[in-house]
């Protein structure tokens, strides 16, 4: 497989790169080249390219002239000549965007073969993506990085630019093969709000982080920050972003100066891009630099606060390193985050975090439990968070070895084989939709996840009984669900339930696409309004993020596992019709009277035309305790929850001697056995 990545904006270079440089020098190119170095490493991947504009501008660099630049044996920087050799800043890219196009076409049409797959970044190299499939064929995958409808949102007057920005995006999305975010807050609530966004063809994989610590000293931060500092030595508050305003960083230096415990007991380094001096950079980085400071002088932090003007990507690396053995915290305070590559970069040096809870980073600190969410707008929560985390001893630590030890999964290895396999799903031909004889429906998370062995011997079990169908019933939203699957090298389920039994998903004309059948078969007597405000303020209630909170499902994290009780007596007295489902001694969910899994599972078997002797089930946990007791067929994995631990009692209900898929496919053939076993008694088949 030949895969390009296809960037316009930035200074798009092998390492070592001078991110901040300019306005659009940032982390996208830290994305693209872990990425691109990433498959270039895999087998399945013939060569990986990064296409880009040419440029010359001895001031960012000579290399951007050259028409190439290997990283690698397998992976190439190519850069395009558009006919206009200037450096063009992201808004003023626009007016060279035919000529690139035309450029690259040429490019591609000299070529004795062409690539298999463009990923394109951001829209504008969308926009030039869906010429190219036009002219030549080749498909695309889009990434937005930033998408325009939250910027909008935080805007006092709309513009003509930022309108045309979003319809650009709807454009990339409308086009593309298939479309990658980061986060689910991107995937599930910024993607969606687009008008032609599909859940379908919308993907999460999740970015991989730059481990080489140990690769520079601690001298090489030590050396940039010490000039500032009265006492190096205090614990260090980082925060690294571009000058830009939705950055924040000024409200950060004034949480800062505000908290007498910060300005006696740490120091605050502030890594705002590269510059030269105070009038360099656009306008508004120059405006930015100047408030920062002029806030550091209102406030007289001389010799606590720490700006220096340029750094390298190992002193990067080295001040995140200083920064945990200090004990310190980084921050990032900005007013929206896509995702937040950083909160993640910190966590591999164990270096606890406060973040913004507007966007992705929610999504990282949950799980990676390694720092606090905080209203971007309230300078005041911003230092309480800070202060909690320098002065809790105890409480640095858990959020310390959290980050260690949960961010170990996300690298960019990872990333390229989740890529790969999304890569292949867009090349492939779409298969007709079997009809099976016979349907598992599984939980996902523990039943069949926790065993890669386990994993391949389903995988091949369902390969060789090609009239078993598989069928997914998760907790899980459909994005989060499809990203596991994938990361897990599950088999493609024939169809999708999602959300403990409220959504469900199929392949409908060759497009996945819920079935809106069965949602509105769960409207008949839901209230979700009513359910909110009957639940509003309860003690041992604590609502899960927005994304969670969907059209027949209202869902909470419980403090205290005996409200349950009390919550499901609440909702009856209120004349509520609702069905209260409590698992992992923690999770609640609150679905119409007539949705879960079982409902799902029954309607899917109706769909397949199949009597309920022929459906299995598997699950673990509680918000599988409907499907297990419905079903004739049920499996209980041996790594089960306490909370079911009851239903092995039951008659139709086969406990496993092993767990995860290796349990399922135990529980499958026991099944089969016991089946054949009372067909046999009944005198159906000879002994």
């Amino acid at each position: 497989m030949h895969i390009v990545s296809l960037a316009l904006g930035g200074c798009l270079k092998a390492e070592p790169v001078r991110y901040g440089l300019t306005e659009d020098t940032g982390g996208h190119i830290t994305y693209i080249l872990g990425e691109m170095e990433a498959l270039s490493r895999r087998d399945d991947v013939r060569f990986a390219e990064i296409v880009t504009r040419r440029f010359d501008d001895p001031d960012l660099g000579s290399v951007h002239a050259q028409a190439e630049e290997w990283i690698n044996p397998k992976l190439r920087v190519t850069r395009v000549d558009s006919g206009n050799s200037r450096y063009l800043t992201k808004d003023a890219l626009r007016e060279d965007r035919e000529a690139f196009t035309d450029a690259l076409i040429a490019e591609f049409k000299s070529r004795e073969t062409l690539p298999d797959l463009i990923h394109a970044h951001f829209a504008d190299a969308a926009d030039v993506a869906i010429a190219v499939e036009k002219a030549l064929g080749i498909p695309f995958v889009y990434t937005a990085h930033s998408l325009g409808v939250d910027k909008r949102a935080a805007m006092a007057d709309r513009s003509d630019a930022i309108e045309a920005r979003i319809a650009e995006e709807d454009r990339a999305i409308a086009q593309a093969r298939a479309v990658v975010g980061s986060s689910r807050d991107e995937c599930e609530r910024q993607l969606a709000a687009y008008p032609s966004a599909r859940v379908g063809k919308i993907n999460r994989l999740v970015p991989g982080i730059d481990r080489g610590r140990g690769a520079t000293s601690l001298s090489a931060a030590t050396d940039l920050i010490a000039p500032f500092l009265r006492d190096p030595t205090k614990p260090i508050i980082l925060a690294i972003a571009r000058p830009v305003h939705k950055k924040n960083l000024i409200a950060l230096v004034d949480a800062f100066a505000g908290s007498a415990a910060l300005r006696d007991r740490a120091n605050l380094v502030i890594l705002a891009g590269l510059r030269e001096g105070l009038h360099s950079g656009n306008a508004e980085q120059q405006q930015v630099q100047r408030e920062l400071v002029e806030r550091i002088d209102r406030h007289d932090l001389y010799g606590s606060v720490a700006y220096p003007k340029s750094h390298t990507r190992a002193q990067v690396q080295a001040l995140y390193e200083l920064a945990a053995r200090t004990r310190g915290v980084f921050v990032n305070p900005a007013l929206m985050e896509p995702y937040g590559l950083t909160l993640v970069e910190a966590a591999a040096h164990g270096l606890p975090v406060v973040a913004t809870k507007v966007g992705g980073p929610q999504d990282i600190v949950g799980e990676l439990e390694h720092g606090l969410l905080v209203d971007p707008g309230d300078t005041a929560e911003i230092a309480t968070a800070i202060e909690r985390l320098v002065t809790d001893g105890r409480f640095w630590n858990r959020c310390s070895r959290n980050a260690q030890d949960n961010s170990v999964g996300m690298n960019w290895d990872k990333y390229a084989a989740g890529f790969v396999a999304l890569a292949a799903e867009c090349l492939s031909k779409a298969e007709p939709v079997r009809r099976p004889s016979q349907i598992l429906v599984s939980d996902l998370d523990n039943t069949l996840t926790g065993c890669a062995q386990g994993i391949q011997r389903f995988g091949r079990f369902l390969q060789r009984q090609s009239d078993f169908g598989f069928v997914l019933a998760t907790g899980r939203s459909i994005v989060e669900a499809r990203r596991l699957v994938r990361d897990w090298g599950l088999p493609v389920p024939l169809a999708w339930i999602t959300s403990v039994g409220t959504e469900i998903y199929l392949n409908q004309n060759g497009e996945l696409a819920a079935d809106e059948e069965f949602s509105r078969s769960l409207d008949e007597g839901w209230d979700a309004p009513l359910i909110d405000s009957i639940l509003a303020g309860h003690p041992d209630l604590v609502s899960q993020p927005s994304y969670e909170q969907r059209r027949h499902k209202r869902s909470y994290f419980v403090q205290t596992a005996g409200c349950v009780t009390g919550i499901v007596r609440q909702l009856r007295d209120a004349g509520t019709a609702a069905r209260v489902v409590f698992s992992h001694d923690r999770l609640l969910d609150i679905l119409p009277p007539n949705a879960g899994k079982a409902a799902a599972m029954r309607y899917i078997a109706n769909r397949f035309g199949l009597p309920s002797t022929h459906v299995f089930a598997a699950g673990d946990s509680g918000n599988d305790i409907d499907m297990l007791t419905d079903c004739e067929n049920a499996i209980l994995v041996a790594n089960h929850a306490r909370e079911v631990a009851s239903l092995a009692q039951r008659p139709n209900v086969y406990r496993a001697r092993r767990g995860n898929a290796s349990g399922a496919l135990e529980g499958i053939l026991a099944h089969h056995r016991a089946r054949t076993v009372r067909t046999r008694e009944a005198g159906r088949i000879p002994a």
